[in-house]
């Protein structure tokens, strides 16, 4: 498994969405948009966990810096969350 962040979404993309476009790359797990607490709107950010490396890549390949719902996307593999004091 490998998670990837995709950056620049648009405010309209959903989590369905985001899940069927990577799909077409391989299998997927799991897509996320993280939005705000207060306003639930979306941060214009969220992961995709891809089933294997070699599906992740294609992905990679697939959408960085390509448009998405009339957005221009970030993809690259998720660093691991750092502490926070």
């Amino acid at each position: 498994m490998k998670k990837l962040f995709v950056g620049g979404l648009s405010f309209k993309t959903t989590e369905e969405g985001l899940a069927e476009a990577f799909a077409k790359a391989g299998k997927v797990l799991s897509a996320v948009i993280i939005t705000d607490r207060m306003t639930h709107r979306s941060k214009g950010f969220g992961f995709v966990e891809m089933e294997n490396d070699a599906d992740a890549d294609a992905a990679i390949a697939m959408y960085n810096n390509q448009e998405l719902d009339g957005r221009r996307v970030v993809v690259n593999e998720a660093r691991p969350l750092e502490k926070r004091f």
